[in-house]
């Protein structure tokens, strides 16, 4: 069994692997940054360590993260998600130095990350893909070449892109000819490649996504579904387990799917096969070679503990469950809690969190690394929380929602939550009859009204009346 993990990540996932080695008796090991000094998961870890000034430059150090997991006597390390969670280099070098690696293999991680290997590899698994090129596009008269026997609408990808990086819709002709600079330009940045390809655009479909296990003995395991459809610009802002748009038949079909696209690569770890759902057909989109944000609605449906499970895989034991095992009952949604203003094009909103009151009762989670008098620095992701509600039907777990949104309060920045509340409320999302279309279809919904804090209140009462009394 692993007995030391260093954690090669931040925030509110650091701090949730910690609490998992905590609960299996395994010593922690973070790491931060200067700008993370203060954080959370330097806070709970048994151990800490700086990787440097500089925010981002020490979290993408595959080789110093691996020195410092030996140097400090861990036998695993997890990478979490974001960052180096996707990268070959990481996972070569862990093995290099005897370092057990908390995910797939290199080699797996390569293929998967490969969007064009990875679509020829479902493609000889019988899973069915999107129709597009068979590979790389050359240049941008191949794309446009490729674009128009494929048909407008069409997806312009990065190749290496993930995290909804490097993704272009393109309507028309015109449309691909500006997108396609641009999305080299974003695919180098982001992902040091260059390399694009095409896709026919499945307009406004439903995002599928289902979870993965898989140990070494060959045993492979779905734990249902996630519907990701409210996103926004390929963000995705709730998440929600099981599906309440999907039949039972097709619920299995894609755990059918999703199981013999992993074993068809040998996949081992936690992963997630992404598909897409139009007129009634699903479609390979993606396979995430890591543990998601949104793990956490599986597991308040089917009470598995991935994060658990992923370090008993990678301490060479099997699976603790068997598919027929596995059971879902009611429903999960998570919000991911960001720091932005909604009604201010969702423009991040950094800065000190003056006052914050974790909501509680029944069925409620909230994941964060987050606390009063905590600075969210400005150099990651705006997420400041995962809010996760569960209850036995799909109506009570919308008005858990909105009750648990209320009940929270972060103060000293603007958050997604008034937005949530708007989504929740709206007749067409609470039918269940709702695409990665429905943000841009809704932009009513950022017109809410801002409720104003009694303390604010009471201040700007108070400077008035020292104002009026001269003081």
């Amino acid at each position: 069994m692993i007995k030391k993990i260093l954690i090669a990540n931040r925030g509110e996932i650091a701090v949730r692997i910690v609490r998992a080695c905590a609960e299996m008796g395994i010593r922690s090991v973070a790491i931060y940054s200067d700008a993370d000094r203060h954080a959370l998961h330097v806070k709970r870890a048994d151990e800490a360590h700086s990787i440097g000034e500089d925010p981002l430059a020490g979290y993408l150090n595959p080789r110093k993260l691996v020195n410092l997991a030996v140097e400090t006597g861990c036998d695993a390390l997890h990478p979490g998600y974001g960052f180096l969670s996707e990268n070959a280099e990481l996972a070569d070098i862990c093995a290099e130095r005897g370092i057990k690696f908390i995910g797939p293999s290199a080699e797996v991680i390569r293929r998967m990350g490969d969007k064009t290997e990875a679509r020829r590899s479902m493609i000889k698994a019988g899973v069915p893909v999107t129709p597009g090129t068979e590979g790389n596009v050359a240049d941008l008269a191949e794309a446009l070449s490729e674009a128009e026997r494929i048909g407008y609408p069409v997806m312009l990808k990065a190749t290496s892109g993930g995290g909804g990086r490097g993704i272009r819709r393109c309507n028309s002709r015109e449309e691909l000819e500006q997108a396609y600079p641009r999305v080299i330009s974003e695919a180098t940045k982001a992902f040091g490649s260059a390399e694009v390809f095409l896709e026919k655009c499945i307009v406004n479909p439903k995002h599928i996504e289902a979870q993965i296990l898989a140990d070494s003995f060959g045993n492979t395991v779905h734990l249902f579904e996630r519907d990701c459809s409210i996103q926004r610009r390929n963000q995705k802002l709730i998440e929600i387990a099981p599906s309440p748009q999907l039949t039972p038949e097709q619920r299995a079909y894609i755990g059918d799917l999703a199981v013999r696209a992993a074993k068809a690569v040998g996949y081992e770890n936690a992963g997630t096969v992404e598909f897409l759902l139009a007129e009634g057909e699903v479609y390979f989109m993606e396979m995430n070679t890591r543990v998601q944000v949104e793990h956490t609605i599986t597991e308040e449906i089917t009470g598995i503990d991935v994060v658990r499970e992923q370090i008993r895989i990678a301490s060479g034991l099997e699976l603790s469950v068997k598919q027929d095992d596995i059971i879902h009952r009611g429903f999960a949604l998570q919000f991911r809690i960001n720091a932005e203003d909604p009604k201010n094009n969702f423009l991040p909103s950094f800065g000190k969190i003056t006052r914050y009151y974790a909501p509680g009762g029944p069925g409620v989670r909230t994941d964060t690394a987050i606390y009063t008098g905590y600075t969210i620095p400005p150099y990651y992701d705006s997420m400041c929380l995962k809010l996760i509600v569960w209850a036995l039907t799909w109506e009570e777990a919308l008005d858990r929602g909105l009750r648990a949104l209320d009940d929270m309060r972060v103060q000293g920045v603007r958050t997604t939550a008034p937005y949530y509340q708007e989504i929740l409320r709206n007749p067409e999302f609470r039918s269940a009859e709702f695409n990665t279309s429905f943000v841009e279809s809704h932009p009513e919904l950022t017109q809410y009204s801002i409720k104003r804090n009694p303390s604010h209140l009471a201040i700007a009462i108070a400077t008035a009346i020292a104002a009026h009394a001269g003081l």
